[in-house]
């Protein structure tokens, strides 16, 4: 259910983009939600010259969305993005809740099938990662998880003697658990060794803790600076975070780890789009192979609905073991 629409301020007049992420924060939304809705808010100012969106209505987001998707021939899924972004501004900082937003087309996204490697090419990847890069990338391949979720994984959630993984405000801000590989122990713990590493140096310089979820920084001052929510996989250097502008001790940049995967993907000789996500698609579709109820790989993946987990057995349709070609008969014949 979406939050309610709230009414305007009457206070001093703001700069929209201000009171968007101001809105978005209060609502608690990811930094990247915020950054695609500030993007397409300036967009949609500008395209109409500057006008301010109070001054306009569903008319002019119908000529901002055709141009996107005719002109500039947009995804279906960017061309949502920027609607949703739209209907944020409206709703939910100008507090307007008007007939038109209900009448607007919303293009429909057509179901595709993930890429999917076989267990040798995961095995052939993987080959070609080492050190941090190559820990993360087992324990995507080996738990399912979002690189968002690895990345953002903390100390306190790893729980080698349960062998489990506790995956913290997930797609939907939801919590699940996850198995910890026993393959995967040894080279997890050595990357929280690494870890630890600048743990110590960071406590030895006095540098301010890791970032703390919500209102937790107030809460409890202390705990941002303990060794239990450091990140697994921390940054090498210090940078400002976008939102408080403090200078602190981030985790990993999902854009340095997928250029490294983009690179064991080539030297692998497959010639597929896989991405990092690629490892996940991987994990559903390799569990279901192996005989694992629907219903568990669903609460692996942390998905709401099954009939989205359903995707992976489409694969399987038409994968090793599934339905015979005619053609094979013909030649046994």
């Amino acid at each position: 259910m979406s939050p309610p629409p709230v009414a305007p301020s009457a206070s001093a007049p703001r700069r929209l983009l201000d009171a968007v992420r101001e809105r978005v924060r209060y609502l608690h939304y990811s930094i990247r939600t915020e950054d695609a809705y500030v993007h397409w808010v300036r967009a949609f100012v500008r395209f109409h010259r500057l006008r301010h969106p109070r001054q306009m209505g569903g008319p002019e987001v119908e000529a901002f969305l055709s141009w996107l998707s005719n002109e500039r021939g947009v995804a279906v899924s960017t061309h949502r993005q920027a609607l949703s972004a739209l209907l944020f501004l409206y709703q939910q900082v100008l507090g307007q809740q008007l007939p038109w937003m209900q009448s607007i087309d919303r293009p429909h996204r057509k179901p595709r099938l993930p890429v999917v490697l076989s267990p040798a090419e995961v095995a052939a990847v993987l080959a070609g990662l080492d050190g941090t890069h190559g820990v993360l990338a087992r324990l995507l391949y080996g738990t399912g998880m979002r690189i968002a979720e690895a990345l953002q994984l903390r100390v306190k959630d790893v729980e080698f003697d349960r062998q489990a993984i506790i995956v913290r405000s997930g797609k939907g801000a939801k919590d699940r658990v996850v198995m910890l590989p026993a393959s995967l122990a040894a080279a997890l713990r050595g990357q929280m060794q690494r870890a630890r590493v600048l743990w110590e140096a960071d406590a030895r310089a006095g540098r301010g803790g890791v970032q703390m979820p919500d209102a937790l920084e107030r809460k409890y001052p202390r705990a941002g600076s303990s060794w239990a929510w450091f990140w697994v996989f921390p940054q090498a250097t210090h940078s400002v975070c976008p939102r408080s502008g403090v200078e602190r001790r981030h985790h990993l940049f999902d854009q340095t780890f997928q250029r490294d995967f983009k690179r064991a993907v080539r030297a692998a000789g497959i010639v597929r789009p896989a991405t990092p996500h690629t490892l996940r698609h991987s994990f559903a579709t390799h569990l279901l192979q192996s005989g694992t109820d629907i219903r568990t790989v669903q609460e692996l993946l942390g998905h709401s609905d099954v009939s989205t987990t359903m995707i992976y057995t489409h694969v399987l349709k038409v994968a090793a073991g599934g339905t015979r070609s005619p053609l094979d008969a013909l030649a046994v014949a």
